[in-house]
């Protein structure tokens, strides 16, 4: 683990353009296992997630070639190889269980670990995309230390409606429907932009489906995927993350935004801290008039409220970076994270900014914001954007913070720390303890 150092209070401005998406890089490269052919990824970034996976290529057989700096990755499956009593996929990687239906069409068997997990957001699964196997005619047998899946008369179509509309399940059921027998249909799949740049990407390969970007999708099952280049879309989670880094420490950071029409709902949720998002020109700023303040409801008696859940709601994944605008911002708020049971724990952490934070239930929380706040020595879950929220307070405090165990931050965003500190932040890595 690596501590991040943030000596605070200096207004971040200038301009960045954010790096790809986690969450459609992911899968979008264990796509790749589903073509014989060629492909080459634009925009790729230099994180952990990234060469875990490449590494497993290479364990693999495969011929991966990569360029961090220029962000082209050239990888081709010709001769690539599995056996599931010698090859292992990682464990600490959720992203792993991806790779499955890639190494069930290839090779008609392949194994999930017993304890594949990512980020600690409360109970993580994988009953859910073994369902989605057996569905496709995957027999499953338990062993001590993994499940082995075999499909050796390869995968049949099926029509499936899943309990929550779940990203990695739904990105899981089009890479077993793309080249299963037949037409295969999902009801209540999830449709997050990452979702859909996914599906925009298996279409380049080949694949034939219908209703992206909506809660039913409908694949139709070809012989073969084909390859092609293909370009990533910039992260709305970092644009995002870029604009509240602006507001809170008093500056306005301009972000390069190609698809401001997801931002709407994204776009209200900051003005409900008096924070005006402006999108022009493919690039998107803020505008803050004084202080951070919470906007009064017009019904009385209630408080300002961010409900989080699965797109179209506000991402669950972005509310640590409005619990920071909430803490800073004068007012109370109270934040509801409808997805996962007990992911607020660390907003015990505030208090030691001087933040206030009351944990209602496993699911809700409420700030009263304004507080004077003082630097600390905070400890970050392992979420991603919990340590950057902690970051965010940190920046918007005169003085020096630490953010112990900040890793995550990694597993996200390239070079984050140098990219902020272009921008004006007074902030370094430093080993743990």
């Amino acid at each position: 683990m690596a501590n991040l150092i943030v000596h605070g209070g200096t207004p971040l401005t200038g301009r960045i353009t954010p790096s790809a998406n986690k969450n459609a890089v992911l899968p979008i490269l264990c796509a790749t296992l589903l073509t014989r052919e060629p492909v080459r990824l634009l925009g790729i970034p230099e994180i952990t997630d990234v060469r875990k996976i490449l590494e497993i290529f290479r364990m693999l057989g495969s011929e991966v070639a990569v360029d961090y700096a220029a962000g082209v990755l050239d990888v081709h499956h010709r001769d690539t190889r599995f056996d599931p009593a010698q090859h292992h996929l990682p464990e600490e990687m959720r992203s792993s269980i991806m790779l499955v239906p890639g190494l069930l069409a290839r090779f008609g068997a392949a194994r999930i670990e017993n304890d594949v997990q990512g980020c600690t957001l409360g109970v993580r699964e994988i009953d859910p995309h073994v369902e989605v196997m057996e569905r496709f005619g995957c027999s499953v047998e338990r062993r001590p230390e993994a499940l082995i899946m075999r499909a050796d008369a390869g995968l049949k179509a099926n029509h499936h409606w899943l309990d929550y509309a779940s990203v990695t399940t739904t990105e899981n059921f089009v890479l077993c429907a793309a080249l299963a027998h037949g037409t295969s249909t999902l009801t209540n799949a999830a449709s997050e932009p990452h979702v859909q740049e996914f599906c925009h990407f298996m279409a380049k390969l080949g694949a034939q489906i219908e209703g992206i970007g909506t809660s039913r999708l409908t694949v139709h099952g070809v012989a073969r995927l084909g390859g092609g280049e293909f370009r990533f879309a910039e992260d709305f989670h970092e644009a995002v993350t870029f604009l509240a880094l602006g507001a809170i420490t008093g500056g306005c950071i301009t972000v390069k935004n190609s698809a401001p029409e997801q931002f709407p709902l994204i776009d209200r949720t900051f003005a409900k801290f008096g924070v005006q998002v402006v999108h022009e020109g493919g690039w998107s700023h803020t505008v803050v008039d004084g202080p951070l303040r919470v906007k009064q409801p017009f019904t009385q008696n209630i408080l300002q409220k961010i409900e989080a859940a699965p797109w179209p709601y506000v991402p669950v994944d972005l509310l640590p970076i409005f619990v920071a605008l909430g803490v800073k911002a004068e007012g109370s708020v109270m934040y509801w994270n409808k997805v996962y049971e007990g992911a607020m724990g660390w907003t015990s952490e505030l208090g030691k900014f001087g933040g206030h934070a009351f944990m209602a239930d496993p699911h809700r929380i409420i700030t009263f914001g304004g507080k004077p706040l003082v630097p600390a020595e905070v400890e970050s879950p392992y979420i991603i954007r919990v340590a950057i929220a902690l970051l965010m307070l940190a920046a918007s405090i005169p003085g020096k913070s630490v953010i112990r165990n900040a890793t995550p931050v990694r597993r996200a965003h390239p070079h984050f720390a140098e990219n902020i500190r272009d921008l004006g932040a007074q902030i370094e890595w430093v080993d743990g303890d």
